[in-house]
């Protein structure tokens, strides 16, 4: 015995956070966080400010270099006079904050401001560094972010310079250049401290007579602190965006991942419910694609119900239906045994015989209705010529209108080349049905007319009779299943009553539509039934 299938049941945890809301939240937080991270990054700014820092030194350099070639150099011009020279570069020095270095003509260092002279000999001034704050947190991350940051731009690609007796100032790229007359700039990095240092060195010239050089150097604490407060200002930026990131991230989240569970509870709930009390959650008013799942979710609980109702109706049918022909069977094949005379025992059998037929029929058009929404749910329409098929249809029931003195006639307004998508078998059964009732309840001599024509962007197939015309009121009624008319003199049972309601499920499945009217005559008297097919047509760019 095979075991039962196994649905799993919706089992999540209504108090954790949900996949959705994770998500959400990673990605847009991510986001944010690239986009400070990369805003944390000032490589740019910060060689900006060096390029600030270097025409400060410059314009402060020349102004130095002038007052040192007009009031430090002796009167034939030729050499810097070094006790002057000390006392200039030290006040010009105080109000600059910077180190400046003299080097005559030939390269050796006349002037250190950092060295002045005393009683018991010279004196060397040492600017301290501030002491550093306990920045916290922010600080070491910034410290630890600019490292790694430093490490990859190239940062470490600045010559190490390192303090030490100054022999020659030639070995200074920037001094050499000012001594053959041109201002020149550079930058160094401490070895330990991985500061920079700032340099920019002039000319000292007198009547246009470069007599030294003169560096005036400059660390970077103060560029460092300019980026350090725009990176405070980036991360409190970036602060204010988790935040409203975070917010909004759950409020989107909440928007999405709620009435999803909502919906996903709903649905659970009603398929575990044995009644109709449950329902779908209607979100509609949303105007978005929860609504628009709302609306599916609703509309497709319906249909699966209005499917239940129908499949119990067609059983209940079914049922009536096959217990006609049994009860008769039963009543024959009972009589029978009691009955002695061979001609009332033939009959009896007779009787049987158109049972059992019937039965044989009843069932294969109840096979076939059943099947017919699995396959139409599965099969693949193609584009499929219409005439060929209603001629091959033609032919066929030919012999049998020649029979009964009828003739068939083929109107095709719309020409030959017409196509629809379609399965072609089940579009065949429809107008196969369509022009075999048309056949039987023509009278003889009468005529079956079957026109083709277009309509707009649809294909119309009409089949025209000339029988008695469908009972008044009927006109819808004869598409419900097991509804049998009979023409007059057909025996009873050979309809199952089945046909209509299968070619109109086949024709609503295709796109398109059947109906069924009454032809009328000039005395507006029934002259027969018209049966109309719309389909949608295939045409060269759809």
């Amino acid at each position: 015995m095979a075991s039962p299938l196994r649905i799993p049941t919706l089992k999540r945890d209504r108090r954790a956070i949900s996949p959705i809301t994770r998500r959400i939240l990673t990605v847009n937080l991510l986001a944010v966080g690239l986009l400070a991270a990369g805003l944390l990054y000032l490589g740019q700014y910060r060689i900006a400010l060096i390029e600030s820092e270097h025409k400060a030194l410059l314009a402060r350099a020349d102004v130095f270099a002038a007052a040192l070639g007009e009031g430090a150099v002796d009167r034939e011009g030729r050499d810097i006079l070094v006790g002057v020279t000390q006392q200039m570069i030290r006040r010009l020095r105080e109000t600059t904050g910077t180190r400046a270095l003299l080097f005559n003509d030939k390269g050796a260092l006349v002037v250190d401001s950092r060295t002045l002279p005393g009683s018991g000999g010279s004196v060397r001034v040492e600017t301290l560094t501030p002491p550093v704050s306990n920045g916290g947190v922010i600080d070491a991350f910034l410290t630890a972010y600019n490292t790694f940051v430093s490490s990859l731009s190239g940062h470490e690609d600045y010559p190490v310079y390192a303090e030490r007796p100054i022999r020659d100032g030639r070995d200074f790229t920037e001094v050499a250049r000012a001594l053959g007359g041109d201002p020149a700039v550079g930058v160094r990095k401490f070895q330990d401290s991985g500061q920079l240092l700032v340099s920019a060195a002039v000319p000292v010239r007198r009547y246009k007579q470069v007599l030294g050089a003169l560096l005036l150097t400059k660390d970077d604490r103060e560029i460092d602190e300019a980026v350090h407060k725009v990176q405070l200002a980036v991360l409190q930026a970036a602060g204010v965006a988790f935040g409203v990131t975070i917010l909004l991230s759950i409020y989107l989240a909440g928007a999405i991942a709620r009435p999803i569970r909502r919906l996903a509870i709903a649905a659970d709930r009603i398929r575990h419910s044995h009644g109709r009390n449950q329902n779908i959650p209607d979100f509609s008013n949303r105007a978005d694609e929860i609504g628009d799942l709302s609306l599916a979710l609703k509309d497709m609980t319906e249909a699966l119900w209005l499917r239940m109702d129908a499949i119990e109706s067609f059983a209940a049918d079914v049922s009536h239906e096959i217990k006609n022909p049994l009860t008769s069977l039963r009543s024959a094949v009972e009589t029978a045994t009691r009955i002695q005379d061979p001609e009332q025992r033939e009959k009896l059998m007779g009787i049987v015989l158109e049972d059992v037929r019937r039965l044989d029929r009843l069932i294969g058009d109840i096979s076939d209705a059943s099947r017919l929404d699995a396959e139409l749910s599965r099969a693949r329409m193609e584009p499929f010529a219409v005439m060929p098929m209603i001629r091959m249809l033609m032919d066929a029931h030919r012999p049998r209108a020649e029979e009964k003195g009828l003739s068939l006639a083929l109107v095709a307004e719309a020409g030959d080349s017409v196509v629809v998508e379609a399965m072609g078998g089940r579009l065949a059964q429809v107008f196969r049905n369509l022009v075999s009732n048309a056949v039987s309840f023509s009278p003889p001599g009468g005529k079956v007319t079957i026109r083709v024509l277009r309509v707009g962007r649809n294909i119309r197939i009409v089949v025209d009779d000339e029988g008695p015309g469908l009972p008044k009121g009927a006109e819808e009624k004869i598409f419900e299943r097991f509804y049998t008319q009979r023409p007059e003199g057909e025996k009873f049972g050979e309809h199952s009553g089945l046909g209509l309601s299968i070619s109109q499920q086949i024709v609503v499945s295709h796109g398109g539509d059947l109906t069924a009217e009454n032809r009328r005559s000039t005395s507006d008297s029934p002259s027969g039934a018209r049966f109309i097919v719309n389909l949608p047509e295939v045409r060269d760019g759809r």
